[in-house]
């Protein structure tokens, strides 16, 4: 039992352990960067729903579902992302693959645990301004970004009686984001570079109530709880400013003159964030919910000190969806097997850009196909962040999402005849 813990917890860190760029997003610029989704596949073709516990997946977004596991659950994640980024002039493609979660979970009786590696939230932008300065200069300044923040984190749940769960999670936070901002002025041979690293880090916590109520005529009704308590991250940030000239052919840098910055380290706070969802079904059947995610964004700040175009307001996520399964036993069909769902997403980002309030729309829908007791979850999602209005940048995206979630039963008796 502890070899196969170890050597699970092993191939976690394996697997996430090589750089990802995990967006494309200019909007990442802003912040920490841009918020990762941080739950299953499953929960993420609904929409983002997450208001049931299950005996045999997990639930990463509520604590309070580990101890619902009657087998040991395996699962891993990866996302496929196309996005088409375009302002009222010009468009541009990107496409960007990572892997969006590894995860164990132990069942134990009326208690469970969980741990695993998620991301927080992701960098990774390029973009220009050019402009007169005062001194009648015609300008341009580059800003280039990159990094992660990535998430480990444990958890434990407990059973109180058949209708209420409550669980409670710890993350460890880190990462190293690094900004970059290039200036130049037509006429002049050497360009200003200020280059900026934060090594991150930092506890986070939250805690989850799981309810659940069966009705009248096969009808099951299900709540969700969940609240991320304020807490802060820790900031060591390195600066180096210099001049430097660039090959108009390869980029290459050739730096001039260079002097290290020192800055004194500082926090960042990471918002209170409560989630309510609510929603009513027929076991292995279907279920309809809905769910309200508000986070206090407005104490959020940036982390180049270029940056001073982006505010902050309070974030409201609203999320509608739900799944269908024919007949889960059926012997004759596969297809009555499959689990279908679907959702919508409406998510006012808490981000404010040249006075214009971010938000961000998506419409799921996915298959949960069944090997056994394990299965493949597969998403497809189409959104949009942002607009083109007040000189900012639309972002269409299209996601594919794959999900294996693979469940055994760990603790067996051996038999000797």
């Amino acid at each position: 039992m502890i070899k196969k813990i170890i050597l699970s917890v092993g191939l976690l860190f394996s697997l996430y352990s090589y750089s990802q760029e995990g967006t494309s997003s200019p909007y990442s610029y802003f912040g920490l960067g841009k918020d990762r989704f941080r739950g299953t596949q499953a929960q993420r073709a609904m929409g983002g729903l997450a208001i049931e516990g299950d005996s045999i997946a997990m639930n990463l977004q509520n604590p309070a579902s580990y101890s619902h596991l009657k087998l040991t659950a395996f699962a891993i994640g990866g996302t496929t992302s196309f996005t088409t980024m375009k302002n009222e002039t010009d468009s541009e493609k990107a496409k960007r693959t990572t892997i969006d979660y590894l995860a164990i979970g132990i069942p134990m009786g009326k208690f469970g645990a969980a741990i695993g590696l998620k991301p927080y939230s992701s960098v990774g932008y390029k973009f220009q301004d050019t402009y007169v300065d005062n001194n009648s200069f015609d300008t341009t300044k580059k800003f280039t970004g990159n990094g992660n923040i990535n998430n480990f984190f444990g958890g434990a749940s407990y059973t109180i009686n058949s209708n209420f769960s409550v669980g409670t999670q710890f993350e460890y936070n880190f990462g190293t984001i690094e900004n970059e901002v290039i200036e130049t002025h037509t006429g002049l041979q050497l360009s200003t570079r200020e280059n900026n690293t934060a090594q991150i880090k930092g506890i986070t916590y939250s805690f989850g109530v799981l309810y659940n109520k069966k009705l009248s005529n096969g009808l099951k009704l299900n709540g969700s709880f969940t609240l991320s308590p304020e807490t802060k991250l820790n900031i060591s940030n390195t600066r180096n400013i210099a001049t430097a000239a660039y090959s108009q052919s390869t980029g290459t840098e050739y730096v001039n003159d260079s002097q290290d910055i020192e800055i004194a380290d500082y926090k960042a706070v990471i918002p209170t964030k409560y989630s309510f969802g609510a929603g009513i079904g027929k076991q292995n059947n279907w279920l309809v919910g809905a769910q309200v995610i508000l986070q206090n964004n407005s104490k959020m700040i940036n982390l180049s000190s270029a940056n001073t175009s982006g505010d902050f307001e309070n974030a409201q996520t609203y999320i509608v969806g739900g799944y269908y399964i024919p007949k889960y036993d059926s012997f004759s069909s596969y297809f009555s097997r499959v689990v279908y769902r679907a959702g919508f997403r409406y998510n006012k980002t808490g981000l404010i850009v040249n006075n214009e309030s971010i938000k961000d729309y998506g419409m799921n829908f996915g298959l949960g196909l069944p090997l056994g007791v394990s299965k493949v979850d597969v998403g497809f999602e189409f959104g949009k962040t942002g607009t083109t209005s007040n000189g900012l940048i639309q972002e269409n995206y299209f996601n594919i999402s794959i999900g294996f979630s693979i469940a055994d039963k760990w603790f067996r008796k051996t038999l000797i005849d």
